[in-house]
Parts: structure tokens; C-alpha cells; sequence
């Protein structure tokens, strides 16, 4: 008998997409059998303290960063949605396109401790598998069970089903790579650890990042 399918969402400002978005992706897929997961840029982020680089080029540089990776689709929706957008909308507009998936929603540690600041976090709850990328523990700590709490990570967990994305720790910072940028500094052989060759030359074509740090 064949399963429901298992659609996964993975939103970010993707500003600009970087290796450790496809290391979680292509983990993500793995590791919960996903049939398709989609990638969605933020559109007007409310809650951001910058301003983000504007859409189309986050847009295309999505689209350029994740074109080799399968069972991937770029989602413009959040971009396309007009005004202030919340995961809550686009989970709910998800689910009446795709009733009978099991959905499952990807984020950081960073989203997982703020999480209860999220417009209808305990809708949200209800309508996902929850999946926090947790980086690697040290290789003589104990690796929890799935979906129990880890130390301090997990002070703002909310629910005792959260599960847990396990994902090699990356040392890779949007920030920093803008920052590169900024100064200019950014020889082609330092970056390609960071970032996928097609999005930086989009970068580069498109002088971004020169004057936003």
C-alpha cells in the first residue's frame, strides 16, 4: 500500500541561498523519504530587522541554487502574496491544494527558539510534522531520542513531537557572505565552500550585496 504523500516545507530568505540550504534539503529529503519538498523565499518578512535583497533576485537565485537538486520546487507564493506573508497562510493554502499529504516543516534552531513568537504557532503545531536541523553533536555525546529536547537548543521547544533533522554542522552565514561581498573580497576559491557557483556569478552579474553591510 502506498503511503500519503510527503510533502516538505522549507522557507527561508534565501538571501542569498547558500550551501548549508542545500545540505539541509538534500538531508531533509533523506532522512523523512520525502516525495517533493518545497523551498520557499520569504516575501515581506514583518519580522526581518534588515531589509531584504528584493524578491526577484532572491527568486532567482533560489531558482539557480537548488535547479540539480531532485524532488525540489522553488515556491514563489510568499513572494507573490501581497502585504506582510506567514507560514501559517501558506501551510493552510497548501494543505486545501494537497488535502491528503502529510506535511512537514523544516527550521532552524534559531526559528525552533523563537518559534512561539509565530502568528498561530499552535495551528501550526497541528497541521505539520515539526523538524528542527539540529547540527551535529559532539561524537562522544549522546544523541537523543527523536523528538526529545537537547540542552539549551531546545529551551523554547513547544511540543514534545518535534522531531529532529540530524545534519553535519556547517560553518557557512548568509551574513558573512554578504559582508564578502560588501568589501569585496570574495576570490572565487573561497566561496565555493559557501555558495553554489551559479549563485554567486548571479551575485556578481547583478553587483549585489555591494552597499547593504
Amino acid at each position: 500500500m502506498s503511503h500519503p504523500k510527503r510533502l516538505g516545507i522549507f522557507g527561508g530568505a534565501f538571501d542569498p541561498p547558500h550551501m548549508a540550504h542545500l545540505a539541509l534539503a538534500q538531508h531533509a529529503l533523506a532522512q523523512f523519504e520525502l516525495d517533493e519538498l518545497r523551498i520557499i523565499p520569504t516575501g515581506d518578512a514583518w519580522h526581518k530587522t534588515r531589509t531584504l535583497t528584493p524578491s526577484p533576485h532572491r527568486l532567482a537565485m533560489t531558482r539557480l541554487a537548488f535547479a540539480d537538486v531532485p524532488k525540489t520546487v522553488v515556491d514563489p507564493r510568499e513572494i507573490d502574496r501581497q502585504g506582510a506573508t506567514y507560514t501559517f497562510d501558506t501551510l493552510q493554502e497548501l494543505h486545501a491544494e494537497q488535502p491528503d499529504a502529510e506535511l512537514y516543516l523544516f527550521i532552524g534552531a534559531d526559528q525552533a527558539r523563537a518559534f512561539q513568537t509565530w502568528h498561530r504557532w499552535q495551528d501550526i503545531e497541528d497541521m505539520v510534522t515539526l523538524v528542527v536541523a539540529a547540527r551535529a553533536l559532539p561524537a562522544d555525546a549522546p544523541n537523543p531520542p527523536v523528538g526529545q529536547k537537547h540542552d539549551a537548543q531546545w529551551h523554547n521547544a513547544v511540543s514534545p513531537d518535534i522531531q529532529r533533522l540530524d545534519m553535519p554542522s556547517l560553518n557557512v552565514s548568509a551574513t558573512e557572505i554578504r559582508a564578502h561581498f560588501a568589501h569585496g573580497a570574495h576570490p572565487a576559491a573561497s566561496m565555493s565552500a559557501w555558495l553554489p557557483a551559479a549563485v554567486q556569478h548571479y551575485i556578481e552579474k547583478h553587483s549585489l550585496y555591494r552597499s547593504n553591510e
